[in-house]
């Protein structure tokens, strides 16, 4: 009598649960609003960075000279600096047409009086090699009065020493490993693998020796000697241009000198591969213009930016697995 029924007392309870999931509901919506507001928020930001980004790296590559640095007009003098760093080869930025822009641009600079080479390389392409030691003694003909020097910083062997033998002096640590005057070629044989797994090798060629150093094919007997003859012409070619750079300095009694060997600094000083141990600084305030200026010829910054992705990495791999290659090293 004085009590709620039975029948009301189910209905306040329904309506009060209804009304918490409601509440539930509500929650949950505005919190699922609220994220997405969040998410649209950073996505507009990530996008607006990603957009500054490509402005950026757009405006670098229109804007930024090939040339390592700013080359003033007039310097009252200086030592012109043209870097060898790395292997030598046409795809890399160690290549023949870098390396001789970068000699042509810093001889044809009015304020230049000495050149150094700073090399820092265990050699690379014969080929490569010899375009830049060719175009050094070009360069020596027609600038006399500009002495273009070498100095070794880390490694200076094979092809790099090849390089530097056509300056007026070589220069290294003490430390510096140089010469390796020798040549090399490498590949890998398959033939047995591919015989295990099964794989039949299917080849067609116009030509005796077309498939020469085929790796998925017996190595010819024939063919290892006319490969060793070209190896040994082209090493023939780096000792007459090595000889006639350095000339009488050679210590040319040692039966090791050209047979691929490499010395530390100390040791090619002894055997008349360098002439001294400078620095690049250090040879630079002797020549009397202490002054440097890189005249380096760079890669772009989108090229930097495309290695450093590893797309180089991706063609040296490829090049390793489908190429051979002959190489100073």
């Amino acid at each position: 009598m004085f009590g709620k029924n039975p029948q009301q007392e189910s209905s306040d309870d329904s309506w009060a649960g209804s009304r918490k999931e409601w509440q539930l509901i509500e929650k949950v919506v505005m919190a699922n609003t609220a994220e997405l507001k969040k998410q649209r928020r950073w996505g507009i930001v990530f996008k607006l960075l990603t957009f500054i980004y490509l402005f950026a790296l757009l405006w670098l590559f229109i804007s930024n000279s090939n040339i390592g640095g700013l080359v003033p007009e007039k310097t009252g003098g200086h030592t012109a600096i043209v870097d060898v760093r790395g292997l030598i080869a046409q795809s890399e930025p160690a290549n023949a047409d870098a390396i001789v822009t970068s000699l042509r641009n810093a001889v044809k600079h009015s304020d230049t009086r000495a050149v150094i080479v700073r090399i820092n390389s265990g050699g690379g392409s014969p080929v490569q090699s010899a375009y830049v030691y060719d175009e050094i003694q070009r360069l020596r003909g027609l600038h006399e009065d500009i002495p273009i020097h070498a100095v070794i910083a880390d490694t200076g062997a094979s092809g790099a020493y090849y390089i530097a033998s056509a300056t007026e002096n070589i220069y290294a640590n003490g430390s510096s490993l140089v010469g390796s005057i020798g040549v090399t070629a490498a590949s890998f044989g398959f033939e047995e693998l591919i015989g295990k797994l099964g794989i039949e090798r299917r080849s067609f060629a116009s030509g005796e020796h077309k498939t020469f150093l085929d790796p998925f094919q017996p190595v010819d007997p024939e063919e290892r000697v006319l490969f060793e003859t070209l190896l040994d012409n082209v090493h023939q070619q780096f000792i007459a241009d090595v000889r006639e750079g350095r000339g009488d300095r050679l210590v040319t009694d040692n039966e090791k000198l050209f047979s691929g060997l490499v010395w530390t600094g100390a040791q090619a000083l002894e055997l008349g591969l360098v002439d001294g141990l400078k620095s690049t600084s250090e040879l630079a305030r002797e020549l009397g213009y202490p002054n440097t200026v890189d005249f380096t010829l760079r890669q772009s910054p989108l090229q930097q930016f495309a290695r450093n992705l590893g797309i180089s990495v991706a063609e040296t791999l490829v090049k390793l697995g489908a190429t051979e290659s002959i190489q100073l090293r």
